[in-house]
């Protein structure tokens, strides 16, 4: 029998009529995961014809992520149902016994083995020393850090050395790396959101966004880079570097790495071997200090994992690329953070005077009346999510007279800051143009300084 895909992707659309569209849409890197426990009132066998046989079977229990809300005869009574219906591959939990009637099928159907540990359990190793009879083997976990996911790499090296089928990763947006990696570190397969219906579990990604980053095609020899901070789950650089660096034949992903704290970002860059990694808030002052670099810096890279990291900041490239087409003149910053403090430096490199608010650093009204700003630069996170107010109101109110221009740091373009400065006729340099001038920075860094 054939081995398995290597993207599974669980049909969670709210219809049986979705989810077998989505099924019959999916490329050949990818075979659906039917679970059982989502459409109740679907009888298997039929489901299962319809997808031509070519699916993984499964019936979810409660406590590991399912719907299931019988008993568990009755679970497994659906899953030999299912398994009746002659699936390419069934899963059955990793300590359960094979029932005599899922045995007799196993001529025609392969067996996936499965197994969710709860938080903080890591009995990977232990569990590979005996596995359970089966084709394959899948091991979830918890990621309660960035760093927790280099764990995974020694016990998926170990299988595919001998060719054991196995895909383990951790769940949670921290556990992103390992599923994305699973094929660079050896596992066998791994697990994929549909692009039309929602995650089966957190962390999971959809499989065209994979697909665009080649995780099936990921070898040893691949590096990391990535963006860290919190939120990053949102953001546009790994849609921006990958195809530059697929573009330039280099061997490196991008990832989202979410992470707020500087101790754990400092892990993550060495248990994840990182070789290059844009640093957004609030970790553009803070983590430079612990590499021995000074911020705010944006952009980190090294040549090989273990040697000094070395470090820019393109925010200031990109600014200072748009500040040049601006009015020259008094300038009212928003904001406290490490992009603000890169704006505020820019400015007044420029000789043009410098005016900051933030809630550490509250500004009057009348203040910022007499200073008469003819810019405004936006540097607080506010237009991150939909609804997020204008920043400031009481000063952005006391600088419509004078204001001719504003920057928006937030790469939306419907941010309330952005709103503010088109509704009053100033000229706008939205978030996308500094993003580009950034990032485009930062690609080429990583191209030509990270790897050999």
């Amino acid at each position: 029998m054939a081995a398995p895909p290597f993207y599974f992707v669980p049909l969670t659309h709210p219809t049986w009529a979705e989810a077998l569209a989505c099924a019959r849409a999916l490329p050949p890197e990818a075979m659906a995961e039917l679970r059982l426990d989502l459409f109740p009132e679907e009888v298997p066998e039929t489901m299962i014809r319809a997808l031509n046989r070519r699916c993984l079977v499964t019936c979810r229990r409660a406590d590991e992520g399912g719907a299931w809300l019988g008993d568990e005869a009755g679970r497994l009574e659906r899953l030999l149902a299912g398994a009746q219906g002659r699936p390419a591959w069934v899963d059955l939990e990793w300590d359960l016994e094979v029932p005599p009637a899922l045995a007799d099928c196993l001529s025609h159907v392969r067996l996936l083995r499965s197994v969710h540990v709860g938080p903080g359990v890591f009995d990977l190793e232990r569990r590979l020393e005996r596995l359970p009879r089966g084709d394959a083997f899948k091991w979830v976990g918890h990621a309660a850090s960035l760093a927790d996911n280099a764990r995974l790499r020694a016990p998926l090296g170990w299988a595919r050395d001998r060719n054991v089928t196995l895909s383990a990763f951790l769940m949670g947006p921290k556990g992103i790396p390992g599923r994305c990696l699973q094929a660079a570190w050896g596992g066998s397969f791994t697990y994929a959101q549909p692009d039309d219906g929602p995650a089966a579990a957190p962390g999971q990604l959809t499989l065209g966004r994979m697909l665009a980053w080649r995780c099936h095609r990921l070898h040893a020899g691949c590096g990391l880079c990535g963006v860290l901070g919190q939120p990053v789950l949102h953001s546009l650089g790994p849609g921006y570097h990958n195809p530059r660096f697929q573009m330039a034949f280099k061997d490196l992903l991008y990832l989202p790495l979410e992470c707020g704290d500087p101790g754990e970002a400092l892990a993550a860059l060495e248990a994840l071997e990182l070789l290059g990694a844009s640093l957004t808030s609030p970790l553009k002052d803070s983590l430079p200090p612990l590499l021995g670099l000074e911020g705010p810096l944006n952009t980190l890279w090294r040549r090989r994992a273990g040697e000094p990291w070395q470090g820019a900041n393109t925010d200031a490239i990109a600014l200072d690329a748009a500040l040049d087409g601006l009015e020259p003149g008094p300038v009212l910053v928003l904001g406290d953070g490490g992009v603000a403090e890169t704006t505020r430096r820019m400015v007044l490199r420029r000789g043009w005077p410098c005016l900051r608010v933030s809630r550490n650093c509250p500004v009057e009204a009348d203040a910022v009346r007499g200073f008469a700003p003819v810019g405004v630069v936006q540097a607080t996170r506010l237009g991150m999510d939909p609804g997020d107010p204008l920043p400031f109101p009481d000063a952005l109110a006391a600088a419509e007279g004078s204001a001719r221009w504003g920057v928006e740091w937030i790469y939306k373009e419907d941010t309330a800051f952005a709103a503010w400065a088109r509704e009053g006729g100033r000229r706008l340099v939205p978030g996308g143009v500094l993003f580009e001038g950034q990032a485009g920075a930062q690609s080429a860094a990583f191209i030509r300084e990270c790897g050999g």
